[in-house]
């Protein structure tokens, strides 16, 4: 996704974008997140926190292969949960990356 920085910043000035735990949780649970990415170095229980709230809301879990400072450099907020409600940005960010596994473990 490290390539895909220009599209990440076009989908937060369009405003499709939420950060933060606590607002991806909302936005699967509410219906309106299209896909989900995390950071690379986030912490396990967050991954597991978020993949239980995607996988309730049948949203798509990727790996976005940033760290938490590059995703903060690309949004001007450091965040290691980034929430895409729009269809279309979230198909193109998506586009090569495979999809976590979302089921309870």
């Amino acid at each position: 996704m490290k390539d895909k920085t220009g599209l990440l910043t076009m989908c937060k000035k369009a405003g499709r974008l939420v950060t933060g735990m606590d607002m991806a949780k909302d936005a699967c649970r509410n219906g309106t997140a299209f896909a989900v990415f995390t950071a690379s170095d986030l912490s396990e229980k967050s991954l597991k926190e978020i993949r239980f709230h995607c996988g309730q809301g049948g949203v798509p879990l990727y790996a976005s292969g940033m760290t938490m400072d590059e995703i903060g450099t690309a949004l001007g907020k450091r965040s290691g949960i980034i929430a895409v409600t729009d269809k279309g940005f979230a198909a193109g960010l998506s586009k090569g990356l495979v999809p976590a596994d979302t089921t309870e473990k």
